[in-house]
């Protein structure tokens, strides 16, 4: 299946012709929906909680509660939703993509899979950007890069978890430009942003809809985004491609069940998606927030996974030995 990726504010013309309008007015298994998070409040997958679970509860009719656990980049929440939760529906968890993949990819210790998963539907698709504090000498990314050269090792530039896209983006940065920084770990977005907007770090790899918020308020300063051509939202921001390094990267972030749930309850729980795709006032305040609303559902979302477990498979087999 062909993944075209628009603005929130036109997604939904690329996809109404193809889903149904309505989902079910009741969700059959349960009247509240517990959903994993495996970050800290505050980071991606709470961005995309708070933004899309009070519009998906007037269409199922149930209450979501989240549960954030941290730790291990994801690993520990999505372990629990395989190995460990109920397989009824009533349990799902928010899935970040390429993380859910490359935890395993790059740790044989996890010890799940994503055919241990029901995908759900894949909801947004968040482009990479560098983004230091206002007052950072670097004014531009080469100024960034020019430091990393001079100073090997020593530029230190915070990631949402090992494992990551932000993580696999200073890779494939550091590879591509041919410097070395000190990779910094976090326990999710979030913090990330908050260490660089405190000076805690040089820079922060992050995904454009997680700081969109602090880089319209000042408090952090973009140099650069990971995207094939310049974003609406940040429209004097150069890519990465466009100076010649080929860095494309960036996160997806949608919602999965363990295997095995009943066919009516993984029915419900798509159709609820594909009628929040279609919602006008949903993909309004997606906008707002620089969210690429990137609606996947069912076997494409499985097709989705499976293809960047592949991708990254091999980056992770280029990269390794230098990681």
């Amino acid at each position: 299946m062909k993944k075209i990726l628009l603005p929130a504010s036109l997604s939904m013309f690329a996809i109404t012709a193809l889903i149904p309008l309505s989902a079910s007015a009741d969700y059959s298994v349960t009247d509240e929906i517990k959903v994993l998070q495996g970050f800290q409040a505050g980071g991606g997958s709470d961005a995309l909680a708070q933004l899309a679970h009070p519009y998906l509860r007037e269409i199922l009719g149930v209450s979501f509660v989240n549960e954030y656990i941290p730790g291990a980049a994801g690993a520990i929440a999505w372990n629990r939703l395989a190995n460990q939760s109920p397989k009824d529906g009533s349990v799902i968890s928010i899935t970040n993509t390429p993380m859910l993949m490359t935890n395993y990819i790059i740790n044989a210790a996890v010890s799940y899979n994503i055919d241990q998963f029901t995908p759900i539907a894949n909801v947004v698709t968040d482009p990479g950007v560098i983004v230091v504090p206002p007052d950072s000498p670097y004014q531009t990314v080469e100024d960034l890069f020019q430091a990393a050269e001079e100073n090997p090792g020593r530029i230190t530039i915070g990631n949402s978890g090992v494992g990551g896209d932000d993580y696999f983006s200073t890779i494939m940065v550091e590879n591509a430009v041919g410097v070395k920084f000190e990779k910094v770990p976090f326990s999710g977005d979030g913090p990330s942003a908050t260490a660089a907007m405190g000076g805690q770090i040089d820079a922060s790899f992050n995904n454009v809809g997680i700081v969109y918020g602090h880089i319209k308020a000042e408090s952090l300063r973009p140099l650069a985004v990971f995207a094939e051509d310049r974003l609406p939202m940040l429209p004097d921001v150069p890519t990465l491609k466009e100076m010649g390094y080929e860095v494309v990267n960036g996160s997806s972030r949608g919602y999965s069940a363990p295997a095995g749930i009943p066919d009516q309850a993984r029915d419900e729980l798509i159709a609820a998606f594909e009628e929040l795709a279609t919602n006008e006032e949903f993909l309004r305040a997606a906008e707002e927030r620089a969210f690429y609303i990137d609606i996947v559902t069912g076997d494409g979302y499985m097709d989705m996974m499976k293809r960047m477990e592949e991708t990254f498979i091999d980056i992770w087999a280029e990269v390794q030995d230098d990681a």
